[in-house]
């Protein structure tokens, strides 16, 4: 099912800045038009993805008339300098390929290693997956 919600394209020395008014003032930013585009896909995604994950309720998105690029601006405190534009996204096809989908790795360890993990009966996809998180978050 296809999700539409208006966002604030706000140009910047350095690209645009994008916010989506209607789901708590969600943000993100992009280096050009196309990159904020796709950057505010990803985001709008992300985000109605974890609400949905979660059971949280999802806002109703407010026609783009609605929106003031000025009045937006003002709470923002910045330069109404951009845009308002339309951004959507099926979030369902784009957590099947961004946030669900698994890939297949080949790795190599030491034959020890191998027996010494399967007798202890670790899931090596598992172990493999929190290393990289880890070694993400350094």
């Amino acid at each position: 099912m296809l999700s539409i919600y208006p966002a604030c394209f706000f140009k910047e020395d350095r690209g645009y800045s994008v916010v989506f008014p209607d789901l708590n003032w969600l943000a993100t930013c992009g280096d050009s038009e196309k990159d904020a585009m796709n950057m505010a896909v990803d985001c709008l995604a992300g985000f109605l993805y974890s609400l949905k994950r979660d059971g949280e309720t999802i806002p109703e998105a407010s026609n783009l008339r609605d929106i003031s690029l000025e009045k937006v601006a003002k709470e923002l405190e910045v330069e109404p300098d951009g845009f308002v534009n339309l951004v959507s996204v099926d979030v369902e096809e784009y957590a099947k390929y961004h946030f669900e989908k698994a890939v297949r790795k080949t790795l190599t360890i030491p034959a020890w290693l191998n027996v010494a993990a399967q007798e202890k009966h670790i899931n090596f996809s598992q172990t493999l997956q929190e290393a990289l998180l880890m070694k993400l978050k350094s």
